[in-house]
């Protein structure tokens, strides 16, 4: 079932120690049961210019949701054992489940299609969607430390705060608060906050999810969010694909900004289409797309699955860790 060839050394194999499995063999793991997804619920966990459809979700996406189905199960059996080895009595933890990527990889469509599937599960599980674009900071403490033009990059956000929010849900504290941030006016929104309440699964979908604690000056290192996942999923797609989906977002939201005085894109409508696309090459070339080599790409072997996709999109096969 492993569309691999010749076995690579792990220096030579980007990806890791991973079985790989083709579309088709993914598509058939998949428990034969009646959960569908309808058009206008498709239509509202897309993201913009993504195609995802029915068959996506069946063949992709049911098949993810069984095998998580399947981690959940057992990480609640260890947790039940481990207590009672321990004579402890206390509610289970939340299930921590990581969706990593680049901008515009459509990282946010698999972690909302995973929720919606997650909790028609049979037990209903109560599933909270997090993401991490709440924990950058806000452009002004990002002009004053100097970052800016580092928008995305792992130091505009404030770790520290994220790895408490995680660390806080994943010790199944009662109440933890995230702040939000918001596309439409490119900042933190501010006094605004979202509200866990001791969820079943907790999903957090961002950039830079998988990476390791950064190193103290004296060369110690603390604790990663990542420390705090049970399974992690990595959307991976050509640097080509990805680029152009970019632009083709920035394309679509400039669009829907000639309508709303209020978009943070309406400062691009003065411009034609060309200039636009300059500019949006440029946000590209200088900003995502650096980030994407340096500090996103890199965590992707981290992945407990890696989702592949092709030009159109669709995903073409599926990498699960083996050990």
């Amino acid at each position: 079932m492993t569309t691999t060839g010749r076995s690579l050394a792990p220096e030579d194999n980007p990806y890791g120690p991973y079985l790989t499995l083709d579309r088709q063999h993914w598509a058939e793991l998949a428990a034969v049961r009646p959960t569908v997804l309808d058009e206008d619920t498709l239509a509202r966990l897309r993201g913009i210019g993504d195609p995802t459809d029915a068959d996506e979700v069946r063949e992709v996406y049911l098949p993810l949701t069984d095998l998580l189905s399947l981690y959940i199960e057992r990480t609640g059996e260890l947790f039940a054992a481990s207590h009672e080895f321990l004579g402890l009595k206390a509610r289970r933890t939340p299930f921590v489940i990581a969706v990593a990527g680049s901008v515009a990889v459509g990282k946010s469509t698999t972690a909302r299609l995973l929720a919606e599937l997650l909790r028609r599960l049979p037990h209903h599980p109560k599933v909270d969607l997090v993401t991490t674009d709440g924990f950058l900071y806000p452009n002004a403490k990002l002009a004053e430390l100097g970052i800016a033009d580092r928008k995305g990059y792992p130091e505009s956000y404030d770790r520290k705060r994220l790895v408490q929010f995680v660390m806080d849900v994943k010790s199944g504290a009662p109440q933890v608060t995230a702040p939000v941030y918001s596309h439409h006016v490119y900042d933190i929104v501010e006094g605004e906050t979202i509200t866990v309440n001791q969820p079943d699964i907790l999903i957090l979908e961002g950039l830079n999810v998988l990476q390791p604690a950064p190193r103290r000056a004296d060369g110690t290192t603390g604790l990663a969010v990542s420390d705090f996942f049970d399974f992690s999923v990595y959307v991976d797609a050509d640097d080509g694909d990805v680029r152009q989906w970019y632009l083709d977002r920035f394309m679509t939201l400039r669009q829907a900004a000639f309508e709303d005085p209020t978009s943070y894109l309406v400062q691009f409508t003065s411009l034609n289409d060309e200039e636009a696309l300059h500019v949006a090459s440029g946000f590209w070339d200088d900003v995502n797309g650096p980030n994407l080599d340096l500090n996103i790409r890199p965590t992707r072997g981290r992945a407990t699955a890696i989702l592949r996709k092709g030009p159109n999109h669709q995903v073409s096969w599926v990498r699960i860790r083996r050990v």
